[in-house]
């Protein structure tokens, strides 16, 4: 098995590549034509914002006790279970859009039905990570979940952008909602070792509270984690103002609406291919760095552009440094944690990384609405050169050392152990 898809060699992976892969296209295209929809529904680029936010707010709320009912019982019922949720909810969606009886305020309220089936399944899936490989191939496994869920956001606005001006936004539901069948039928194929969960004593409450000093007591992770809410929090908001750019600046319509998805995808496919073919971490801090800078640049380039392939040229290098910068985060993250507070960290990553959208959708949504599409863009880039320069100059030497320098391995790092909120620094140990 080549090395950059080493992950692939367990029979389980396998399976969860495949049905989430399928399953992903189809979740892409539904994403797709609920914004396109809305748009047209009500020509209001803050009621996209309003959407934003409905889908993604229950992640900031609800993500944490999905991390601890992850840690706590069988993550992998877990993940059936919210598939099996998602699925309705798109069959739902599918019957209201075929009955042309569908209202914005149902849009919405779907969307927030999902969001909440997210804020269980995102700290949940990433932690059931860990149960399908071994230790060693766990970074390998993050890098090609994140490539498959990027690929799907190639497959899936393109296609969801010809079949929405070919049939309309209800085929895109209903795919969806028949996608979920492969991806439930994987997980039930799958043979897993039971694993005991380890009850820990304390309310649910303090078990919550204990995922969170450690995040935030541990310097690598708390850094990493800090830069990228700030680029989550405002830069990766310019999907909102997609469907505005393809009306009324580029002049494309839907398809080229679903082009534009897609080129970010394309990007983002390509960075998380390069970030799977690492077998040295050495100089991952720089990478972090480099890629939130070069993400801010090019969204300000993006919101001057006028010419439509220079815009899907500019999306795709946004694609690939935010994905880089995610499975970079996501793989120090996962390397540290050990494995009764998994589910707990994840979820503060996933609140960190997708909770603060909601606020940056509405933000974006409110630009949108006053013409500001271009001056907001532009504004992202001092806010996260700001955050940039602090990671960069402040942090980076310290992760360097943290995980062990140039010349460690991965799997060798510098324990820094939570005490309170602070952190210090404690001997060199294995998390093998």
């Amino acid at each position: 098995m080549p090395p950059r898809f080493r992950a692939l060699q367990h029979r389980n992976f396998q399976l969860f590549i495949a049905g989430q892969l399928t399953s992903l296209i189809g979740t892409w295209m539904q994403t797709t034509a609920q914004l396109w929809l809305v748009y047209k529904l009500t020509g209001s680029a803050a009621l996209l914002g309003v959407f934003g936010f409905a889908n993604q707010v229950p992640i900031l709320f609800l993500a944490a006790l999905g991390g601890y009912i992850g840690d706590r019982y069988n993550r992998h019922h877990g993940v059936i279970w919210t598939q099996i949720v998602s699925m309705v909810l798109a069959f739902v969606l599918a019957g209201l859009t075929f009955a042309n009886i569908i209202q914005v305020w149902e849009l919405i309220f779907i969307a927030f039905l999902v969001g909440v089936v997210n804020a269980f399944d995102v700290p949940i899936r990433q932690a059931f990570l860990v149960e399908m490989v071994v230790k060693e191939d766990l970074p390998n496994a993050i890098a090609l979940n994140s490539s498959i869920f990027n690929g799907a956001r190639v497959v899936g606005p393109a296609i969801a952008g010809f079949a929405l001006a070919w049939k309309g936004p209800a085929w895109c539901f209903f795919l969806n909602g028949v996608s979920f069948l492969a991806v439930i039928a994987a997980l039930l194929a799958m043979r897993l070792v039971t694993l005991e969960k380890k009850r820990e004593a304390g309310s649910p409450f303090q078990s919550l509270l204990q995922g969170f000093r450690f995040a935030m007591g541990d310097l690598p992770i708390r850094s990493t984690l800090l830069l990228l809410s700030m680029l989550s929090l405002l830069g990766l908001q310019y999907s909102v103002f997609l469907p505005i750019f393809a009306s009324e600046v580029l002049h494309r319509g839907a398809k080229g609406f679903g082009l534009l998805m897609s080129a970010a995808g394309v990007g983002a496919v390509l960075g998380a291919l390069h970030f799977a073919a690492r077998t040295s971490y050495k100089g991952l801090a720089r990478w972090i760095a480099a890629t939130s800078t070069t993400c801010a640049v090019g969204l300000v380039i993006f919101s001057q552009s006028r010419f439509f392939w220079l815009s899907m040229a500019v999306l795709l290098v946004v694609g690939f440094c935010a994905t880089v910068q995610m499975a970079a985060t996501n793989t120090t993250l996962q390397n540290r944690v050990p494995d009764h507070l998994r589910g707990r960290i994840m979820a503060v990553y996933a609140t960190m990384f997708m909770g603060v959208q909601p606020i940056g959708s509405l933000l974006a949504g409110g630009s949108g609405e006053t013409n500001r599409c271009a001056l907001y863009l532009g504004g992202i880039r001092d806010v996260v050169f700001f955050g940039e320069h602090d990671f960069y100059f402040s942090r980076s030497h310290a992760i360097a050392a943290a995980t062990g320098g140039a010349g460690d391995r991965l799997g060798r790092i510098r324990a820094v152990e939570p005490v309170g909120f602070g952190f210090r620094a404690g001997r060199k140990r294995s998390v093998r």
